[in-house]
């Protein structure tokens, strides 16, 4: 039993034997319930007033074991209010009410729901990526490790409208439903989408019946753990030279180079140019460029011409990206 179920359980004691007491002096010695009451108070915590009337027999052995009774019950309500606190229950209580603040300031973040191996991951790529992002979780004990890592965290059902609203879902950039249930995980879709038909979502299957049904449910992503496990060890196998290249510019952020995917805006510089001047201008490597409807030009030619909403995806140093990032926003190179 912890400290909060003492507690509680001490109070419901407590309050069993001041009403007991009460009910005892009204029956045994006919007094009102405000005299009842008063003399049972003063009798368990054996403050040494008088007594309100004259007792009987009847009343004082009654009395002797409500001192009893009520003393037991005194001290043990104290001794779990002092183990409450010396667990921290209340600082604890203090602390989600500070994070619930903290992620009431988000803007243009990420959802995590879910945090078990997967979700665990995720949490330490964005960690790494410096990407500001909530963890949602119904399990006290994965909500305990969010917070041991440092990470902003609701303890919560993520299928729920409030948790995701408490989230600030409104105000995300993007949502990732990493729950082992493929059922969570649908209802997670179903409500993220319905709150914000813009969003963008990413949701975890176990296999290819439940990424059909995701996708009906508006997920923007599917992503099979178990897909891409084997996909890399095949890989692994077969291209170990191509896998530790991308996984040097994908993942290790620290390296000279990196790999990027950056959008081109309706004011971007960058529209009407060609991949040549790009690469001339700002000496990175356009590895592919994903054109609306999904249309994916991978190795472009040089007289490829880039236009508005083109995704690149391209790879150079941070300053060339960092530099190019900004004239896809519609910067200058001189910022």
């Amino acid at each position: 039993m912890d400290s909060h179920e003492r507690l509680h359980r001490g109070l419901i004691i407590l309050a069993s034997i001041i009403a007991t007491g009460t009910i005892g002096y009204m029956r045994i010695e006919g007094w009102p319930p405000s005299d009842a009451i008063y003399m049972t108070m003063i009798t368990i915590t054996t403050v040494g007033y008088g007594e309100v009337h004259p007792l009987t027999s009847a009343g004082r052995i009654f009395s002797i074991f409500l001192i009893l009774g009520g003393v037991s019950g005194a001290l043990f309500v104290l001794s779990a209010l002092v183990e409450y606190i010396v667990e921290g229950k209340l600082g604890i209580t203090l602390r989600r009410r500070q994070m619930k603040a903290k992620i009431a300031k988000l803007k243009d973040h990420f959802i995590l729901c879910g945090y078990g191996r997967v979700g665990e991951d995720i949490a330490h790529t964005f960690s790494e990526e410096e990407v500001s992002f909530v963890v949602i979780d119904s399990h006290p004990n994965n909500a305990a490790l969010a917070e041991k890592q440092g990470y902003l965290y609701l303890l919560g059902d993520a299928t729920s409208d409030k948790a995701l609203l408490e989230a600030g879902i409104k105000k995300a950039r993007g949502l990732v439903a990493a729950v082992g249930s493929d059922v969570d995980n649908t209802y997670i879709t179903l409500s993220a989408r319905g709150l914000c038909p813009n969003l963008f979502i990413e949701a975890r299957a176990s296999n290819r019946e439940a990424e059909i049904k995701l996708k009906r449910a508006g997920a923007n992503r599917v992503v099979s753990p178990n897909t891409i496990g084997a996909r890399r060890m095949a890989m692994l196998v077969l291209r170990p030279g191509v896998v530790d290249f991308i996984d040097t510019v994908a993942y290790h952020r620290g390296r000279e180079l990196q790999m990027e995917n950056i959008a081109i805006g309706d004011k971007s510089r960058l529209v009407g140019q060609t991949v040549n001047a790009i690469r001339r201008q700002n000496k990175v490597s356009i590895l592919a460029i994903n054109r609306e409807k999904g249309r994916l030009v991978a190795n472009p030619s040089g007289e490829e011409v880039i236009k508005a909403q083109d995704c690149l995806v391209i790879m150079g140093t941070k300053k060339q990206l960092t530099t190019l990032e900004g004239l896809c926003e519609g910067g200058n190179s001189d910022e």
